[in-house]
C-alpha cells in the first residue's frame, strides 16, 4: 500500500490502473478506523481492481470547534489497518492541500440535507460534507463510492449529490456494523468513559424499542416515538432529534405505512453519537 499525501501524487498513481480500466473504488474516511470501516475497505476491495481510502478529517463540517479538536486521528495507526485490509492508496492530505489559499467555493445540496443533522449542525454541515466529496470524487474519479449507512442522512445528501450533478459513479451504502451490545460503531466511541459507554446503548435501544412496537403492528408515529424517548429517557439522555422519516425524502411521517428509517441523535456526556434503522 502507498500512502499520498497530495492530489498531484494521487492522480499520478492513478493514471497507470485506469489506463488498463481497473475498477476504482473510494472509500471517503475521516480517520479513526474501527470495523465498520474494515467492511467498507473489504466490500471496495472484493468489488475493485483498485482501492482508494481517503482519510481526511473536513474541517469544513464541523459546528463545532471542540469537536473538530478532539476528533481521534491516528495516521499511523489507520495506515497499518489499511494496509492490512489490502487497500491499495491511502489518500491523506493536509488542510492546506484540500483548500488552498484562496479557496472560494461551496457544494450546497437542499432537500434531504434540510431537518435532522442539517438543523443540529447548521447548513454548514452537510455543505462541507458536499464540498469535499465532490472533491473527492473529482480528484479520484472512482466508479463506486462507499459510505456507512450509520449515517443515512449523509449518504441521502451524497446520492442526491450524484444524481443531480450527473456524476458518473455509483454509491454504495454498507450496513452498519455495531457492537457486541448493539452501540454503533463510531470513531467516537472512544472518547466515551466507561459510565458514558454503559448509557450510550440506550440509542440502539430506542430504535429497538420502535421496531418491536412496528413489528407488532402499530403504526401511530406518536406512539412509537413515545416507546423510544422512553427508552432513551431510562438512560437519562435527551435527544437532539428522534424521528421517523420517509428515507426516500427523510420527510416526517405520522404514520407507519410503507419505508421508514428510525432516526436519533443524542449526547452522551460530551460525544454526539448518532444512530438508525430501518423500521419497514
Amino acid at each position: 500500500m502507498r500512502t499520498l499525501h497530495t492530489v498531484a501524487e494521487l492522480r499520478s498513481a492513478l493514471a497507470q490502473p485506469r489506463r488498463e480500466g481497473r475498477r476504482v473504488g473510494l472509500v471517503p474516511t475521516m480517520g479513526a478506523f474501527h470495523d465498520g470501516h474494515r467492511s467498507l475497505m473489504r466490500r471496495a476491495r472484493d468489488e475493485c481492481g483498485l482501492v482508494v481510502v481517503s482519510l481526511f478529517v473536513n474541517p469544513a463540517q464541523f459546528n463545532e470547534q471542540s469537536d473538530l479538536d478532539t476528533y481521534p486521528r491516528d495516521e499511523r495507526r489507520d495506515a497499518m489497518i489499511a494496509a492490512e485490509e489490502n487497500v491499495d492508496l491511502l489518500f491523506a492530505p493536509t488542510a492546506a492541500e484540500m483548500y488552498p489559499q484562496g479557496f472560494a467555493t461551496t457544494v450546497h445540496v437542499g432537500g434531504v440535507a434540510s431537518g435532522l443533522e442539517g438543523t443540529q449542525r447548521g447548513p454548514g454541515h452537510f455543505d462541507g460534507v458536499a464540498t469535499i466529496v465532490t472533491k473527492l470524487f473529482t480528484i479520484v474519479a472512482p466508479d463506486v463510492a462507499y459510505f456507512g449507512q450509520k449515517d443515512a442522512q449523509q449518504v441521502s445528501v451524497v446520492r442526491q449529490l450524484v444524481r443531480d450533478l450527473n456524476l458518473p459513479l455509483e454509491i454504495v451504502a454498507c450496513p452498519t456494523v455495531r457492537e457486541s451490545d448493539g452501540l454503533a460503531m463510531s470513531s467516537r466511541n472512544a472518547l466515551l468513559d466507561p459510565s458514558e459507554r454503559q448509557r450510550a446503548v440506550a440509542l440502539y435501544g430506542a430504535l429497538n424499542a420502535a421496531q418491536e412496537l412496528v413489528s407488532g403492528g402499530e403504526r401511530s408515529a406518536t406512539t412509537i416515538l413515545a416507546a423510544a424517548a422512553a427508552a432513551l429517557a431510562q438512560a437519562s439522555l435527551d435527544p437532539d432529534y428522534l424521528a421517523l422519516v420517509d428515507p426516500s425524502t427523510f420527510a416526517a411521517v405520522s404514520s407507519v405505512d410503507g419505508p421508514t428509517l428510525a432516526l436519533v441523535a443524542a449526547r452522551v456526556g460530551s460525544v454526539r453519537l448518532i444512530d438508525n434503522q430501518l423500521l419497514v
